[in-house]
């Protein structure tokens, strides 16, 4: 149990890592906080300081989630968790799950920016692709599909966040692909109630008809970069 706890103090501590606000201060000089959504995530990364601060915040957002549960849980050995009749889970992915889903609470309340951080998209695309790929791309094709047909960031993302956990039961249920724990699937419904809950404001604007969109996919210049910073 021990070795759980270290586990997750360190996920937290890594997934707390505020990839967007360092960009936007080593970089620009920046509080990315004061400007445009006021998010401490990539989407207000490129929209308020362009495509160079943005690709560097995805990167680390991503690379939070691969740590998380692709390197710090897997290092230590786990004895098999009790199942109490239940359909038995492997021990090494649960405990992968719980080191990615700490990370992604460190992400969106981070330790060492007062709390306020992102929605956690990125680094939960970085904690699923460490434990099933496949099914990552998948999600993450419905996201650019969803993303290029109607154009709103915060659509595409809480459509992938439903689409995981569909995707995890069709593929092991319907395809019978043993290889997917049925752990996967009550994450993936958990981490996409945190996600919609993250969205509850895009959400109310999306409902409303006001939601930021995409107008172009070429690199964004970003507001600094047509000087209205």
């Amino acid at each position: 149990m021990t070795s759980v706890v270290v586990i997750m103090l360190l996920s937290y501590l890594v997934g707390s890592i505020p990839g967007s606000l360092w960009a936007g201060k080593v970089l620009y000089g920046i509080d990315l906080r004061e400007h445009g959504s006021g998010n401490a995530g990539a989407t207000n990364a490129f929209r308020v300081l362009g495509w160079k601060a943005g690709v560097v915040s995805t990167v680390i957002d991503l690379g939070k989630g691969l740590l998380a549960a692709g390197v710090i849980a897997p290092l230590l050995r786990i004895d098999p968790l009790p199942t109490w009749g239940l359909v038995p889970w492997q021990a090494t992915t649960v405990v992968c799950l719980v080191a990615g889903l700490v990370a992604i609470l460190g992400h969106m309340f981070p330790l060492w920016a007062k709390f306020q951080g992102g929605k956690g998209m990125n680094t939960a695309a970085g904690v699923l692709f460490a434990l099933t790929p496949i099914t990552t791309a998948i999600v993450l094709g419905i996201f650019v599909v969803v993303l290029l047909s109607f154009r709103y960031v915060s659509l595409a993302s809480i459509t992938a966040a439903i689409a995981f956990p569909s995707t995890v039961a069709i593929r092991r249920y319907l395809f019978d692909i043993e290889s997917l724990d049925p752990s996967l699937l009550v994450f993936g419904a958990v981490m996409a109630a945190g996600i919609i809950f993250a969205h509850r404001s895009n959400i109310k604007r999306l409902l409303r008809g006001n939601e930021n969109r995409v107008r172009s996919f070429r690199p964004a210049q970003g507001m600094r970069g047509r000087g209205e910073l």
